[in-house]
């Protein structure tokens, strides 16, 4: 009786044997997957080969999409066919799990995030690590891994992106490892995108020992990328050997890519090393174009901060400054658009993007050993820049002119409806004037520049800050240079030109002084004082420029300083478009015109008689309105001893109360009281009209 039960039991495993079917187990994991996926999943066939090495394959996989995501065309994730190797007695020993071949046929997948950010790759929480655990013991060892015929698409309606990456695998041969082939085809941040990058096998990724070789090259619209080199223990972080190059029309495109916004700039071309830790990812010693300037430095970023940390180091040897007029909402580039030229907006109105400042905090430093511009041969270039959580500290933007310098100091902070609560504040130091004009090769002399500009405003551009701000302006030119030469580069070669012969100022005379104190109230800059001295006449000016529509009424008077015949001098009167001023005759000017012809057609000796001037005489007015700008600057802070010998300071914005106030207790101990700038007016005009 036992043989037979035996027997039977014999036959019974036989017959199990033969008849065995793995497939008998893919309802149950049908199940499983499904539920642990939350999305149905479906496999045809499973086939195993049992061993020390034990070969696991499955057949048609698909893995439906989940809820909400019914509407797209393709499956969340397909193949052809799985199959895994596992050696099971490296394991059982404990020797780690180690995959000596995965083979993934025809892999397809359809990777979707919509507006809301809703998507159907997140599988619900996981459980946290426990803290003994280390991240490396989890990853598997693998041998080699075939992928043929890949196929994934991505699409993140956020990022305006909709591409697919078609992904292989070659064999090992002739000495080397195989590797991992990804082809980029589609649409990356609204722009078209190609790529072709070739990795290591996955045995290099995972090999401590052996350096991962990547070579990729990416175009993203007009911007251009290659990545080539070796990573270190790429898991680890241990290091890189990769040279990294960028290459387009705009580096403001490059944010698409890196996540780091960058200021519009003119064509580049840059190439430096890729390096990166655990901590930091960091491009080092790069150097290239920006436009016609050269480009260098080092940027690092800390992606593990919230919202992530960059620190960028930069130094041009010759720079442009033409291609630095994106970093304050210029256009850049090598001259004025179409819209600039037939426009009367004279400020740059490019707005300044409130995302992309709160996408990082960044110190920026910037070091441009020489300028290079035709209009203003500045010497070199200074900026230390910070922005935090959206605001915009800069803490200083100096340009150095000979012995002088042009300095800036500014804080701009995020405000209602994308605006900027910004306060700013330029000191000019003793700009040597013949130096500014040097490329114009006519100004003779040895004048200097110095006082202050201050702003406080609040709007998104160059141009609304200026329009809505209040401040001043107050600017002094002492001791000598040619003002026919200065006048017409200062304001453009025809309307100074134009000006020069309509106030009577005398071929090639020597400006003795110079004094704008301008005051700016919600917009528009008024007069306080307005005063040129030559050795032959004194010209003051009263009027406004309007800031909020580019335009300006000005009105300027000269008279002489001598007796004079053959002179008609008188108020002349500029107004409209800044950029292009109509100048006309005032009343005074006119009425003498038409007397000298009058008197001429009666008696011509007698024309004569309207231009006889018997001087106002020098007096001390440029010495007064000195004095007036140094007690009640519009600027709001003293020139002192911006202008004249010696070497140019520049006070930092939160000491300048307590300069200004030291300077007028200096003054006070060597003048006397300084006037009102109603008595400083009054005495101007009883001057001018003293003849």
């Amino acid at each position: 009786m036992f043989g037979g039960i035996l027997g039977v039991l014999v036959v019974l495993i036989a017959l199990l044997i033969i008849f065995w079917r793995w497939d008998w187990f893919v309802p149950l994991i049908d199940r499983k997957a499904s539920a642990a996926l939350n999305r149905p999943v479906t496999i045809a066939h499973l086939h195993v080969r049992l061993g020390l090495t034990t070969t696991v394959s499955v057949d048609d996989l698909d893995i439906k999409q989940p809820a909400g995501f019914e509407q797209e065309k393709d499956d969340f994730a397909s193949a052809r066919r799985i199959t895994v190797s596992a050696n099971v007695w490296r394991y059982l020993t404990g020797g780690g799990l180690f995959l000596p071949n995965i083979l993934v046929d025809t892999p397809k997948g359809d990777i979707v995030s919509l507006l809301d950010g809703k998507n159907n790759y997140t599988f619900g929480s996981t459980s946290n690590p426990s803290k003994g655990s280390s991240s490396s013991s989890s990853i598997p060892r693998i041998g080699d891994l075939t992928i043929t015929n890949g196929d994934i698409r991505l699409a993140i309606a956020r990022m305006h992106t909709d591409m697919h990456a078609l992904v292989h695998t070659t064999p090992a041969q002739n000495g080397d490892d195989g590797s991992v082939v990804i082809d980029l085809k589609g649409q990356y941040a609204k722009a078209p995108i190609t790529g072709h990058i070739v990795g290591g096998s996955l045995l290099t990724l995972t090999n401590e020992t052996h350096p991962y070789p990547i070579d990729a090259r990416l175009a993203n619209g007009p911007t251009y990328v290659t990545l080539r080199g070796t990573v270190d223990d790429p898991l680890h972080f241990k290091g890189t050997r990769l040279a990294l190059h960028f290459a387009g029309p705009d580096m403001a495109l490059l944010y698409a890519l890196t996540g780091v916004p960058i200021p519009h700039t003119p064509a580049y071309n840059v190439t430096g090393n890729l390096n990166y830790t655990a901590a930091r990812i960091r491009f080092d010693n790069f150097m290239g174009r920006m436009g016609s300037s050269d480009i260098g430095g080092d940027i690092a970023v800390d992606p593990h901060a919230a919202p992530p940390y960059v620190d960028a180091r930069l130094h041009s040897h010759r720079v442009d400054l033409q291609d630095l007029g994106g970093f304050i909402g210029a256009k850049p580039g090598s001259g004025p658009s179409k819209e600039a030229a037939t426009s009367n907006q004279i400020l740059p109105d490019q707005k300044i993007n409130v995302p992309k400042l709160n996408a990082v905090n960044a110190t920026l430093t910037y070091h441009g050993d020489h300028i290079e511009n035709k209009k203003l041969p500045l010497d070199n270039i200074d900026a230390d820049i910070k922005v935090q959580n959206g605001a915009i500290d800069v803490r200083h933007l100096n340009f150095a002119v000979g012995r002088g310098t042009l300095g800036m100091v500014a804080t701009l902070n995020p405000a209602k409806d994308g605006d900027f609560a910004t306060k700013l504040k330029v000191d000019v130091a003793r700009l040597d004037i013949a130096r500014l004009m040097q490329s114009t090769g006519t100004f003779k002399g040895q004048g200097t520049l110095g006082g202050h500009i201050t702003l406080d405003s609040t709007g998104n551009s160059v141009a609304n800050l200026v329009a809505r701000g209040n401040g001043g302006v107050t600017l002094v030119v002492d001791h000598g240079g040619d003002v026919s030469a200065l006048l017409p580069d200062l304001l453009g070669l025809k309307i100074g030109s134009a000006v020069l012969s309509a106030i009577g100022i005398p071929t090639r005379s020597d400006l003795q002084c110079f004094i704008a104190d301008l005051p700016l109230r919600r917009g528009v800059l008024q007069t306080h004082s307005l005063l040129l001295q030559t050795s032959n006449t004194r010209t003051i000016g009263t009027g406004t420029v309007d800031m909020r529509n580019d335009t300006l009424d000005y009105h300027v008077t000269t008279r002489s300083l001598h007796f004079n015949i053959l002179s008609l001098p008188g108020a002349v009167n500029i107004s409209g478009p800044i950029r292009s001023p109509t100048v006309l005759p005032g009343a005074e000017l006119i009425g003498r015109t038409a007397a000298a012809v009058g008197l001429g057609v009666l008696f011509p000796p007698a024309a004569l008689l309207p231009t006889i001037q018997f001087g106002v005489g020098k007096g001390s007015v440029c010495e007064d309105a000195i004095q007036q700008a140094n007690a009640a600057p519009a600027a709001g802070i003293a020139p002192g001893s911006t202008t004249g010998a010696g070497k140019a300071v520049v006070q930092p914005a939160h000491s300048a109360p307590k300069a200004v106030a030291s300077q007028h207790k200096r003054r006070k101990a060597v003048t006397s009281p300084p006037k009102s700038a109603a008595q400083i007016h009054d005495a101007w005009l009883k001057k001018m009209h003293h003849d």
